[in-house]
């Protein structure tokens, strides 16, 4: 229910609902869905086996155009999605081997990970994380943070944000690469 700006309902309208209803392109499927991610214009939903669907504003949903229903984001058919997470122009999708996607805005920050500011209009595999296998995500509008299975903290975007309490620890500017930050480790779920 609410606004239904470029499709981020699912319903295949632009009309807002005032009610919530199922969206039906996700019933038919006849899957299980285990996580929700929703951006401002967009959503991503995974299903059990690991298909992810998306839909809404073409920029982050994984299509490249918009969609004002669920369908299959096309570039991991056939692979196995364990997590996703959006922001209000992004998206990030880790895969069970351990690699993190990420999609959309790149704004000036560089919170997509690829070295620059620019949009990806599909999945991008981070190439800065190769070396690591990604157990969770979480993207803002200004940056992303990923623990790796070790819990080691990787950051990409706005620098200034990554101080986590301490302002002397935080790289001034941008950090267009993920870059792994002074923090104790964490453990992922």
């Amino acid at each position: 229910m609410g606004n239904s700006n470029d499709g981020v309902l699912g319903h295949g309208s632009l009309e807002a609902e005032v009610l919530p209803r199922r969206i039906a392109a996700l019933a038919q499927t006849g899957r299980r869905f285990v996580a929700v991610a929703v951006g401002d214009w967009h959503a991503l939903a995974l299903a059990e086996g690991g298909d992810l669907y998306g839909w809404g504003r073409g920029d982050a949903n994984g299509h490249g155009q918009n969609e004002p229903t669920p369908l299959q984001v096309p570039a991991f058919v056939g692979q196995r999605v364990k997590l996703v997470c959006t922001s209000a122009i992004s998206s990030c999708a880790g895969m069970e081997e351990g690699e993190l996607f990420t999609w959309g805005s790149g704004g000036e920050c560089g919170q997509l990970g690829h070295g620059d500011g620019e949009r990806q209009q599909m999945p991008k595999w981070v190439e800065g994380l190769s070396r690591v296998k990604v157990a969770s995500a979480a993207t803002s509008y200004t940056h992303t943070l990923v623990a790796d299975e070790d819990g080691v903290v990787w950051a990409f975007g706005d620098g200034p944000v990554f101080g986590l309490g301490d302002p002397d620890a935080a790289p001034q500017g941008r950090v267009w690469q993920p870059t792994p930050i002074p923090t104790p480790r964490v453990r992922a779920r």
